[in-house]
């Protein structure tokens, strides 16, 4: 009990110490000339609607041009970027107890991002970003893709390239806390449908009643090395997802999204199966005034046929799982808060028990610059696969320029 007293009072010092940052890129704000806050809420990385404009526009303003943006090469059919848009994203912490080993651990760099993006031409942008390091690996690209603004002089974007089919949902690389979205991760068995990243094309729609619609074709297997004759996708298959959300008022939005596919399995005895999966569910979010902010969402999966491992002789029929996350940010100020507060709950439950999974965070952060936070998270997983409750403490620093 003495020591975690000692770890909770650690954790109200190192929020003086250590930071916590958004996802945004700074070339943005450079190319411009103006604040991340322009775009972002204090609880960055968290979008205003003006930022969620600028996404939508392919990372441009409609109503500001920036200077001095393209080279003049003399030719009207060239857009070439005078000075290429590049940002980092650095981040390290320390824990202590991660995975209940009773260890503290200096965990930085936690991860180290180059990212770039903007726009190529008055209807196209790009966005990517590499991991220089991610828990001390070369993770490559996950993010990378090209968007065309406003097709057909419409409201119908599309985008081409790797990113996360939650992305229309919760944005996982927008989130404030460690914790993960646990909804959007969890694994059955063998099968590689997630709701992470993948490959494939979004079309989205909006609608001056505050409508969106998304539709997302990916190959549902996630970011695997190409095979043979440079071939991502491992079967025939293609996955599916389509989402509706609507704004009801100032404050609160509703949404609803459905993810269908079919995948080839093979377990080490050469037996194949095809699996059938359906996940589908509701989301909605609050928020009044940037100051309480709450983000919800259910998830309900079925798996038809599915092997738990690739030594299980017979497959597993109609496999059920389901999942809540719960985010609650509370900003005190506001726009002008530097202080915020952050409480998570995660549960999935699952035939396929290695996927059970419970949590309650908390996380509290001070904005010491608009690109840097202080920050602390507490992790209590409640019922983890090893059948092991314990406590999970986090402090460090997420940084970008």
């Amino acid at each position: 009990m003495k020591n975690y007293t000692r770890i909770i009072t650690l954790s109200v010092l190192f929020i003086l110490i250590f930071p916590q940052i958004s996802d945004a890129i700074p070339a943005f704000a450079r190319k411009y000339n103006m604040s991340c806050q322009t775009c972002h809420t204090p609880v960055m990385p968290g979008l205003k609607d003006y930022g969620e404009d600028f996404a939508g526009d392919g990372f441009r303003l409609q109503d500001y041009d920036a200077p001095g943006y393209y080279t003049e090469a003399g030719d009207d059919k060239l857009s070439l970027i005078r000075n290429f848009p590049i940002a980092v994203r650095f981040d390290g912490f320390v824990t202590y107890n991660n995975g209940n080993d009773k260890k503290s651990d200096l965990e930085s760099p936690y991860l180290l991002k180059l990212l770039s993006g903007g726009a190529i031409s008055p209807k196209v942008s790009y966005y990517f970003y590499f991991y220089l390091n991610e828990r001390g690996e070369v993770a490559g690209v996950e993010d990378a893709y090209l968007m065309y603004n406003n097709l057909f002089d419409t409201e119908l974007d599309i985008m081409l390239g790797q990113f996360q089919v939650s992305d229309p949902l919760f944005k996982r690389e927008l989130r404030l806390s460690l914790e993960d979205y646990n909804v959007y991760t969890s694994q059955i068995g063998m099968s590689q449908i997630m709701m992470k990243y993948d490959r494939g094309i979004m079309l989205t729609y909006g609608f001056d009643t505050g409508t969106d619609l998304t539709l997302e074709v990916v190959n549902g297997n996630g970011l695997p090395e190409a095979g043979a004759f440079n071939i991502y996708d491992k079967d025939r298959y293609k996955s599916y997802l389509g989402r509706v959300s609507q704004n009801i008022g100032d404050y609160f939005r509703v949404g609803a999204f459905a993810y269908t596919e079919k995948e080839d399995q093979q377990n080490s005895f050469n037996n194949s199966i095809t699996n059938e999966v359906l996940i589908f569910g509701p989301d909605f979010t609050v928020n009044v005034d940037s100051r309480w902010i709450l983000n919800f969402q259910y998830i309900m999966r079925n798996d038809s046929k599915v092997f738990y491992s690739p030594a299980t002789l017979i497959s597993n029929e109609d496999v059920e799982t389901s999942g809540i996350l719960a985010e609650l940010i509370f900003a005190p100020q506001a726009e002008n808060s530097d202080w915020y507060f952050l409480g998570m709950y995660n549960w999935v439950e699952s035939d396929y028990n290695p996927a059970d999974y419970e949590s309650v965070t908390f996380h509290a952060g001070y904005v010491l610059r608009r690109n840097i936070r202080l920050c602390s998270e507490y992790t209590y997983i409640l019922n983890a696969a090893t059948e092991s409750d314990y406590g999970r403490l986090s402090l460090g620093f997420v940084s970008a320029f």
